[in-house]
């Protein structure tokens, strides 16, 4: 099923859920086998099964979910992953499903990478790579409305040895949002990714972006700070995309684990609101 707002355009239909949900809680779908509760671990479809009630327990609660596809990918469930995003879909239209796939390679095989997010699972917007420079994003960029969500200061512990480096007088992180805010965005698809363990950087690419939606990984299990993230990186209609996977997929093991969920992605949003 193709996304029901494909030619809305993804930011658009994320500013529109900003508004109608009052949220900036993007949950990300990061399915662990070896973490799910005990009833579901003989179902064959026990990946789908598991993404699915998570979907149904907090998709009012959320402007986006993010599947990540190595959790997918590694356990060869890559048609689970399309009967999630589909279901995401058919359910809830309205709501953006970001492939979280870090994707960044050469132009000609950029294509076919573009291919197999936007038309074989269905994506709304994928995370890419800008290391290879912008040919390699161009391909994403030619399905109109899609959106193109580009990695600029990560979450992770290692970031900083090389998205902080000096490059003729500023951070190299400081160089991709001003890029691909301006240079790249011509159709304003593009997004960008920072880490909410960075919010001092934070701060300063929403200072040279305007209002380019962010995605910010790091809360949660990573151990982000949100007052500090929201009070950086917020705009007037809302701006980003605050995700949390582990802390809210696994908050309990038991038959009523989407429920758990629920509880923790309300605490999670009613955090983040309390800031805006």
């Amino acid at each position: 099923m193709v996304s029901t707002f494909a030619d809305g355009g993804f930011v658009q239909s994320l500013r529109a859920r900003w508004l109608r949900s009052s949220s900036l809680l993007c949950v990300g779908l990061d399915p662990d086998p070896t973490r799910f509760p005990p009833h579901l671990a003989a179902k064959p479809d026990a990946i789908k099964t598991f993404c699915c009630a998570i979907v149904d327990a907090t998709h009012d609660l959320v402007c986006a979910f993010k599947p990540q596809i190595a959790f997918f990918a590694s356990a060869a469930a890559e048609d689970q992953l399309l009967d999630v995003i589909d279901y995401i879909h058919a359910t809830y239209p309205g709501v953006p499903v970001i492939l979280d796939a870090k994707r960044g390679d050469i132009g000609s095989t950029a294509e076919h990478y573009a291919r197999e997010v936007f038309e074989r699972f269905h994506a709304d917007a994928v995370t890419l790579s800008p290391f290879l420079g912008f040919d390699s994003v161009a391909p994403y960029l030619a399905y109109r409305g899609k959106g193109a969500v580009i990695l600029c200061r990560t979450s992770n512990p290692g970031a900083a040895e090389f998205q902080n480096l000096d490059c003729a007088g500023k951070p190299l992180y400081q160089w991709i949002a001003e890029s691909v805010a301006t240079r790249w965005n011509d159709t304003g698809q593009c997004a960008l990714v920072v880490g909410a363990t960075a919010p001092r950087e934070l701060a300063q690419v929403r200072a040279l972006i305007g209002d380019v939606p962010v995605l910010v990984p790091g809360i949660g299990a990573q151990g982000g700070d949100i007052e500090a993230t929201v009070n950086a990186g917020k705009t007037d209609e809302g701006g980003l995309m605050i995700s949390s996977s582990r802390a809210v997929l696994y908050a309990g093991d038991g038959e009523d684990f989407a429920m758990d969920a629920r509880r923790v992605a309300i605490e999670t949003r009613d955090l983040i609101n309390r800031y805006r």
